[in-house]
């Protein structure tokens, strides 16, 4: 009887319990249309958020016109304050807001304003934390321009800014101006790269074969541009980044195991081009780029890395070549050596990415 009566506390317990209030839809919704000397913005909040911060109970009060009308003002500097605009790194200041408008459909209020241009930019900078107070929220972004979507974002508590490259002169120099020298720093700075640069001059030979080396490593980074920029193909980091380890292993085991003049280098560095280039596809896909900016992007990245390498190659591959010429015993010792480095540099890479990709301690 003891248990029965339990149950039944309980039961009525739970069926007279209420809910404890929820946010009903944790977003907002930014539009940016991108037109000539100008961005026009509009803006679509939640009442339950508004609410909060302006301190209004019920929330439902906000859809009241002749209490939104006296809350306009507030609200303009509410939302205004949390969102901004850079144009090449120059603040953009926002004209009037327009009087906040009620929408009852959407439980939201919209507002609106015009942040101009003092000159056509390469690159636009949004920077918006709408409602830090709930680490849940989330701003979905819509960017047009003449009409056109051209980009969708979505901005939260772990990401707050976004930047967008116009389809103009201006914005095709942006692209090129920050990815040439990313291609530049990546291969010069880039351990890995570097190693398998490495593997592949150990054995020297002539200008023509090493310029055959660098064409087919751009070739490479071509076929993975054209298939990432058309959709096609979309090999996950958990596949590319093992890959490139198991290259750099595979350039230094081949040096070992060359005979009879065969020369395979080519190969190698066009399958090494590929993988290389939808790895750092993977890396632009984050970013949040409109498509054009992705093809821009990933040809200037490899102009980029092709100066580099062409620095790399003549120092190295002639620094290589001349001691096999004059001191072969030595050149062959430095072969086998440097190979066996740059085995274990990949090994490493490839249990790192494998089994320990947070990184060994």
């Amino acid at each position: 009887m003891k248990r029965l009566a339990l149950w039944a506390l309980t039961a009525i317990l739970v069926a007279s319990a209420t809910p404890a209030a929820a946010h009903p839809a944790p977003f907002s919704y930014l539009d940016l249309h991108v037109g000539r000397g100008g961005v026009d913005v509009s803006l679509v909040a939640h009442i339950f958020d508004v609410s909060h911060d302006l301190h209004v109970e019920p929330q439902e009060r906000l859809l009241d016109a002749a209490f939104l009308a006296q809350q306009s003002d507030a609200i303009a500097a509410l939302l205004g304050s949390r969102l901004h605009l850079t144009a090449d790194g120059v603040s953009l200041a926002p004209g009037p807001w327009s009087a906040a408008e009620a929408l009852p459909d959407r439980q939201g209020i919209g507002i609106r304003t015009r942040f101009a241009f003092p000159h056509a930019p390469g690159v636009i900078a949004l920077e918006a934390a709408m409602f830090p107070y709930d680490p849940a929220h989330q701003t979905f972004v819509n960017v047009y321009e003449s009409e056109t979507l051209t980009l969708q974002a979505i901005l939260d508590i772990g990401k707050t800014r976004l930047e967008y490259y116009p389809g103009s002169r201006q914005g095709v120099f942006a692209v090129a101006r920050r990815f040439t020298p990313a291609g530049f720093r990546h291969v010069l700075l880039g351990p890995d790269h570097l190693l398998f640069l490495l593997g592949l001059l150990l054995l020297g030979g002539s200008l023509r074969q090493l310029a055959l080396v660098a064409a087919a490593f751009v070739a490479g980074n071509a076929a993975a541009l054209t298939l990432t920029v058309l959709n096609l193909l979309h090999p996950p980091a958990r596949i590319i980044e093992p890959a490139v380890a198991l290259s750099i292993i595979y350039v230094g085991a081949d040096n070992l195991m060359v005979r009879g003049g065969r020369d395979v280098r080519a190969w190698i560095a066009l399958a090494f081009g590929v993988i290389h280039g939808f790895w750092f596809a993977n890396g632009l896909r984050e970013m949040d780029l409109p498509a054009r900016a992705l093809g821009w992007s990933l040809l200037s990245f490899d102009v980029g890395v092709e100066i580099a390498q062409v620095l790399v190659i003549v120092a190295v591959g002639s620094a290589v070549s001349a001691i096999r010429t004059r001191y072969e015993t030595a050149g062959r010792r430095l072969a086998y050596a440097g190979s066996l480095v740059v085995i274990a540099g990949g090994a490493y890479w490839f249990i790192q990415r494998v089994f320990f990709p947070g990184g060994i301690v």
